[in-house]
């Protein structure tokens, strides 16, 4: 079918006269809600929410990094101090305390709200993880305006709400959703300013909203992640210098008053912290934690190409269009929209290869970038033709793959076949061999369509239905279970073998963490005690309590795996004699 409308170059969108219908009813759907911004928001929000509640309020606290942030935040609420950060007694320095900010006020809410038990709620401590989600999927469909039509920014949203990466994020109570929706917002209004410069407008009075989105997303991403939204568009600015031998267009961003604004939003808690703590949290933060990442920090080292590897699955089901995307893209790269988002895209991933620390989630701040770019080349109906389309049956050996291991792996540890997931499992299955079978470069969009479905589906399978069944995963919850069934007040415990910081969360702050000699010590003095003993750490705990004369009583033991440390773990739980 021939096109009603000329086709938008990055930089310059205009809507369509008459929107081209491949014939789908998921795209018919895709015209309704492209009629006005507000659907086009209320869709994306609608979108949002089905994708990143499975599982939300049912997956235990995960380790170690979830738990590790839940249980400083519920220290921080139980001490009123809101300027330190601890985890039990040991200070923790490692990231700034927007976080966990935004994570006691949505515990504190709870609690006013009268919901019971809500500091041992793990998804209350979620919420600024999904509130930042949804905000990166909303920030990526403003960001994209500048660039593409209202009808391609919704697609690039699409294509980040349902990325298996963002997904898992929105699920952790961590900072890394919250940063992402603090980039794009900042990178939004960056791309405003320098898109308006190329085209020369409002030169002598450029709007103060762009300042103001772009240096108070600065700032709160300082307080969530330190120096890490600085490089981003550190980056991205020296990029566009070096192409452009001008930089004048920063101008536009009112850099002497942002800078103030900026100081003025965080210098207040680093001043407290240096007060309180002296050098120590900037020695740990930025020697101890950023500067340590040049190397192979806590065994996650890896070589150049990882990230270029890990993204066919971590941007699924986006990676197939963006592969096939990349040629025409490289060919508009000398346009200013492309240009931008290159430069935001290529720099910050060379040095993501090129340090040797190496997760996952530290490129999810770039993937915006891509989803923009990718969306534009479907408008514009330029995706390659060549042997990249074959990579269309990745939306149909995604969830065929993840389907097998989600049935296994329910089986393998709970010998239950998971049977409630598979109308999920086929659904995700029908919908993903649709988008395989229908691909078109000329009707991407209806391919498209159908793999988000598929990747709802997935969501609900993995997540929603296969995850919280896995119990084995989790033996904090059914140590904490059999710690809240018993009949003497205020227990107190001490573990030995097994020192998750899930442990810590679900069973009280004052939870010892020992060795096996430690915990017939702390067995021996008092009643309404409970040792929790690994089995590799049950000799030490009996020679001990032979050794002084420790009369106990064997309670119920605990089966399970530590995903963290990559091994099968028995734990009982011994109790002070007269305990009960």
């Amino acid at each position: 079918m021939a096109e009603t409308y000329p086709s938008p170059r990055f930089g310059a969108p205009r809507e369509p006269k008459l929107p081209v219908n491949p014939g789908s009813r998921l795209v018919l759907m895709l015209d309704f809600v492209t009629a006005s911004h507000a659907r086009a928001v209320s869709f994306l929000v609608l979108c949002a929410l089905l994708i990143f509640l499975p599982g939300f309020f049912t997956i235990p606290p995960v380790d170690r990094d979830e738990a590790r942030f839940a249980q400083a935040t519920k220290q921080m609420v139980e001490s009123g101090d809101y300027v330190d950060i601890r985890f039990q007694e040991d200070v923790r320095y490692k990231k700034p305390v927007g976080i966990y900010w935004l994570q006691s006020v949505a515990v504190e809410a709870a609690t006013a709200l009268k919901l019971p038990k809500a500091e041992l709620r793990i998804w209350v401590y979620r919420l600024p993880s999904l509130i930042g989600a949804i905000g990166a999927v909303l920030m990526t469909y403003w960001a994209a305006l500048g660039f593409v039509t209202r009808r391609a920014a919704v697609l690039a949203a699409l294509l980040m709400c349902a990325s298996v990466l963002l997904g898992v994020e929105a699920r952790l109570a961590k900072t890394d959703a919250m940063l992402l929706f603090t980039v794009v917002a900042a990178m939004g209004a960056m791309s405003r300013a320098y898109l308006s410069w190329q085209r020369a407008e409002d030169e002598t009075h450029p709007p103060w909203s762009w300042p103001a989105i772009f240096w108070t997303a600065l700032a709160v991403g300082i307080l969530i992640k330190g120096p890490l939204i600085l490089m981003f568009a550190g980056l991205t600015v020296i990029a566009l210098a070096i192409q452009d031998r001008d930089a004048s267009w920063l101008w536009r961003l009112r850099p002497v008053w942002g800078l103030m604004w900026m100081l003025v939003l965080v210098l207040p808690w680093f001043i407290a912290i240096f007060w309180r703590a002296g050098d120590a949290f900037f020695a740990d933060s930025v020697g101890g934690d950023m500067l340590s990442k040049i190397g192979a920090q806590e065994s996650h080292g890896a070589p150049p190409g990882v990230y270029l590897a890990l993204f066919w699955i971590t941007f699924w089901p986006g990676a197939p269009l963006a592969a096939m995307a990349a040629p025409a893209v490289w060919r508009a790269r000398r346009e200013p929209g492309a240009q931008f988002l290159l430069a935001w895209l290529i720099p910050s991933w060379i040095v993501f290869e090129a340090v040797l620390t190496k997760l996952p989630h530290y490129v999810l701040p770039l993937y915006p970038a891509i989803a923009i770019l990718t969306a534009g080349a479907v408008e514009r109906r330029v995706l390659s033709r060549s042997w990249l389309m074959r990579g269309s049956a990745w939306w149909f050996a995604i969830p065929a793959a993840a389907s097998i291991i989600a049935v296994v792996g329910a089986v393998m540890l709970t010998r239950q076949p998971a049977f409630v997931a598979w109308p999920f499992i086929a659904a995700s299955l029908i919908f993903g061999l649709f988008a395989w079978w229908l691909f078109d470069t000329n009707r991407a969009e209806r391919s498209v369509l159908n793999a988000l479905v598929a990747a709802l589906m997935l969501a609900v399978t993995v997540y929603g239905i296969v995850l919280p069944s896995l119990t084995p995963l989790f033996p904090s919850i059914e140590i904490a279970r059999a710690l809240r069934n018993v009949t003497c007040v205020g227990p107190k415990a001490a573990s030995a073998g097994y020192a998750e910081p899930s442990l810590v969360f679900l069973t009280g702050t004052q939870t010892l963490l020992t060795d096996g000699s430690g915990a017939a010590d702390f067995l021996r003095q008092g009643s309404c005690r409970f040792a929790l003993i690994e089995q590799r750490s049950e000799r030490s705990f009996v020679q001990r309590a032979e050794a002084i004369g420790l009369r106990y009583k064997v309670g119920a033991r605990i089966d399970g795996y530590n995903f963290s440390q990559g091994r099968a773990i028995s734990i009982s739980i011994f109790r002070s004699e007269g305990t009960e």
